[in-house]
């Protein structure tokens, strides 16, 4: 009977120590807006725009802007499934990876060394990194096109 109770506590603890993680995680991706402001020239099909972009208050945004106030960062970015570019950043970036769902203008570190510009959802395990600021869906699918696409990253001046 002691051994039941004690294996019945144990799952208990084990089983709220892993909720508590959970719930962790899950604040830590909100990612509350920082001031940390970028600018995104991009070369598609449809010409070459300026955006910006305001980055999140995690250890990756931050690393991201580290790396973008040395020099900008030029990525070339393919199109995957209608629903993002991506492309790889060249280093590694720490990831605060959480199941999340995307919207158009989120900027996603994937895998720790891949950057993606959402113009739909997609759900999986993402570090978000910031947003593109004021562009609706479908003025950021013009302006991303249809195919390969040129992106540089820098900081505001």
């Amino acid at each position: 009977m002691k051994k039941s109770l004690f294996l019945l506590l144990v799952s208990i603890f084990i089983a709220s120590s892993a909720c508590a993680l959970n719930t962790v995680n899950a604040n830590a991706d909100k990612g509350e807006l920082s001031d940390m402001k970028i600018s995104i020239q991009i070369t598609s099909d449809s010409g070459s725009h300026k955006l910006t972009a305001t980055l999140v208050d995690n250890s990756s945004a931050t690393a991201f802007y580290n790396i973008l106030k040395k020099a900008p960062v030029t990525i070339k970015m393919s199109d995957y499934s209608n629903f993002e570019k991506y492309g790889p950043i060249g280093t590694s970036l720490p990831r605060n990876d959480t199941q999340i769902t995307t919207t158009a203008g989120d900027i996603i570190l994937y895998q720790g060394n891949q950057i993606a510009v959402y113009y739909d959802t997609n759900s999986w395990n993402f570090t978000r990194l910031g947003k593109v600021d004021g562009v609706t869906q479908a003025e950021l699918k013009r302006i991303l096109g249809k195919g390969d696409v040129t992106a540089i990253f820098s900081v505001m001046e």
